[in-house]
């Protein structure tokens, strides 16, 4: 069976009557449906969101000390260098894959 519509989701809201009101009235204005307004209104201020948590923002002198940070690393600590000889021994296999599972959370 093949579908020639878009998948859909279904979204409800039950808000008060001047929410209700308000909203058509915003949507009135601009020739909107309320529906297409809630869901475009909605749709914007989650890509805005998205995209806030997504992208981080330095200051010129933060970025340059994060930059100076890549450029200049510290010296590998005893952790990091456990880390790698752990993921040396585990890594050998020819598959490509590799075989990790997680450690239990010491308390």
């Amino acid at each position: 069976m093949t579908s020639t519509t878009l998948d859909r989701g279904r979204i409800t809201a039950r808000v008060p009557l001047q929410v209700q009101e308000t909203l058509a009235m915003a949507a009135d204005m601009i020739g909107a449906t309320v529906n297409q307004f809630v869901v475009q209104t909605a749709l914007r201020e989650a890509e805005r969101i998205i995209e806030q948590e997504r992208v981080i923002k330095l200051s010129a002198r933060d970025a340059a000390a994060f930059l100076k940070a890549l450029e200049h690393p510290l010296p590998p600590n005893k952790k990091l260098k456990a880390a790698l000889r752990n993921y040396q021994s585990s890594s050998h296999d020819q598959t490509g894959t590799l075989d990790w599972a997680p450690q239990a959370k010491r308390v």
